[in-house]
């Protein structure tokens, strides 16, 4: 087993930058079970063959659990030191809470005390999404906020920090 896995890693990248391939693969580098945890629903057909896509290039290595709202539940179930959760991703998930009105200073308050205790390391992959224009609409400049704000939470506490560009990884933690 590898036990110099750091407790806590943070990943983060643009749409389509290769940031899921990269946190999978510093998933499977180690000797743990490897648990995926995606937080994606499938409101559409794009979505539904995108996770279709996903599922495929994972293969059958992969313990899959889908949680779209409480993932802070799911991690204090599941996490283990002889399992790697890899969570994809927390962009999906803060969409969720705020289409589920959700009071979100209360989920994150309660998701960054969850990770003090977990008993297992995890990797989490998000999008960044504040290198962009200032969106146009309240809600999505609300969004862009609050994926900023819990990225900072994150990073704070994270062993690791990467950020993923054109599949180029710089580590910034």
């Amino acid at each position: 087993m590898n036990n110099n896995l750091p407790n806590i890693s943070l990943v983060l990248g643009g749409a389509r930058s290769g940031k899921s391939q990269f946190a999978e693969n510093l998933a499977l580098k180690t000797e743990l079970d490897p648990y995926y945890f995606a937080t994606s629903q499938a409101y559409d057909t794009e979505m539904k063959d995108r996770i279709s896509k996903h599922q495929i290039d994972r293969g059958d290595l992969w313990a899959t659990l889908e949680e779209p709202l409480e993932l802070s539940t799911l991690l204090l179930s599941e996490a283990r030191p002889e399992r790697i959760i890899l969570v994809d991703c927390l962009t999906l998930w803060v969409t969720n809470l705020m289409m589920a009105e959700k009071d979100i200073v209360d989920e994150f308050r309660d998701f960054i005390d969850t990770l003090h205790k977990l008993n297992g390391p995890v990797i989490f992959v998000s999008n960044e999404v504040g290198q962009g224009i200032v969106p146009d609409n309240a809600m999505a400049r609300a969004f862009r906020d609050y994926a900023g704000r819990l990225h900072q939470d994150i990073a704070a506490i994270a062993d690791d920090v990467y950020f993923i560009t054109a599949g180029l990884q710089q580590r910034l933690k």
